[in-house]
């Protein structure tokens, strides 16, 4: 396919920080796709929770499965605008790749306990897994991603630059960008644009297909939300014996479609008025491109709200993320008194450790350690620190 000329070009990639050479059977954006998919971090993904804790139900979303159909929206989307599409599903596959056990409440805990340190960030966290913490290659650690690639990640939800008030520059994003500049002041290609809005209408239709499923959300509350009120009454219509399961699927698949109708219809309008002719006036245009409509924004907000109040604080997530929430907190502060119950390989970069603020050093090591962890792996943990029914 041939590319439109604002599109993120392969060809003028500016290379990666550790030089390589190219490949002769694909291009670096496929090489970056391929590089995060066979990673460790990603295949974690699978038992890690996106709403329901992930061995509560074979059905229900994980973040591996939520990341894999953020990125089928993606690409369609890429495809459709003729921008790289490699470039789109890499963002897309590796933009949850720093969450933690139990969802965003395992979040909230590890950034409690690492506020004297530094706090915790999931989007500082996917950009260490890629640029640290994936141990891969002799030459380099980390992935050694392409700049298009982690600029498009580290920025997907906007510039970084200039820092806000309470929203400074996350740690390892601020270092490596001194001797890496990312352009942390302008926003970043269209193809981590598109990943962005992907990311929003995924998780919010998923999020409620999910909630019927589980019996959280009833059809009546959600005849009454925009988009899904209007196809839930179309579909029953069309169909009258239609059983739950299957119009709930049929009302999430056709709301997904009008969604991306409505940000590829508003992106393309954005496009013929500010008309980059390529990837760097996309970069220094001064606003995202890939947008949706003021009405299908003020629809995201709605959605949100909604899954907030039926959903997200409902007493059974409630009594899950609880659980999350302790298991988390107590493992860091058992950890960090005892670096040595830490496996041999982690304990060892904890003793040669010979530099400054050594007990920063230590939360933060524990704090990849945790955030690594999967559901399953974390409650085993867990009980082997603090249960004395078993000596495991």
């Amino acid at each position: 396919m041939t590319l439109a000329p604002y599109a993120t070009q392969a060809a003028a990639t500016r290379g990666r920080r550790f030089a390589e050479p190219p490949s002769a059977l694909r291009s670096p954006f496929q090489r970056d796709r391929d590089r995060i998919i066979h990673c460790g971090a990603f295949r974690r993904l699978r038992n890690k929770t996106q709403v329901f804790v992930e061995f509560e139900g074979d059905f229900y979303r994980t973040r591996l499965t939520h990341s894999l159909e953020v990125a089928q929206i993606a690409r369609t989307m890429s495809r459709t605008l003729q921008l790289d599409e490699d470039l789109t599903e890499a963002v897309a596959l590796a933009h949850d790749l720093g969450h933690t056990c139990f969802g965003h409440c395992g979040e909230d805990a590890l950034d409690a306990v690492m506020q004297p340190y530094g706090g915790f960030d999931h989007n500082d966290q996917t950009f260490r897994v890629l640029t640290l913490l994936e141990q891969r290659y002799p030459q380099f650690g980390g992935l050694n991603l392409s700049w298009e690639t982690l600029e498009a990640i580290v920025k997907h939800n906007g510039p970084l630059l200039p820092e806000k008030p309470g929203k400074p520059v996350p740690p390892t994003i601020a270092a490596h960008n001194r001797d890496y500049d990312l352009a942390l002041g302008q926003y970043c290609g269209l193809e981590g644009q598109v990943a962005a809005l992907a990311d929003d209408i995924a998780y919010n239709t998923h999020d409620i297909d999910d909630g019927v499923r589980a019996g959280m959300l009833a059809l009546d509350a959600i005849a009454m939300l925009p988009i899904f009120g209007p196809l839930l009454k179309q579909v029953r219509d069309r169909y009258p014996a239609i059983i739950p399961e299957i119009l709930i699927q049929e009302v999430v698949r056709q709301a997904i479609g009008a969604m991306v109708d409505d940000v590829l219809a508003t992106t393309r309008a954005n496009l013929a008025r500010l008309k980059p002719r390529n990837a760097d006036e996309v970069r220094a245009a001064g606003e995202p491109i890939v947008t949706g409509s003021a009405e299908l924004r003020a629809h995201l907000k709605t959605f949100r709200s909604f899954l907030m109040a039926q959903m997200y604080r409902q007493p059974e997530v409630n009594r899950f993320n609880a659980k999350g929430e302790r298991i988390v907190t107590e493992l860091f502060g058992y950890y960090m008194a005892n670096p040595d119950c830490l496996p041999r390989e982690w304990h060892k970069i904890i003793v040669a450790y010979q530099g400054d603020a050594q007990q920063t050093f230590r939360a933060r090591l524990i704090a990849d350690y945790i955030a690594g962890m999967t559901d399953r792996y974390a409650v085993t943990a867990y009980q082997r620190a603090f249960s004395m029914e078993k000596f495991i």
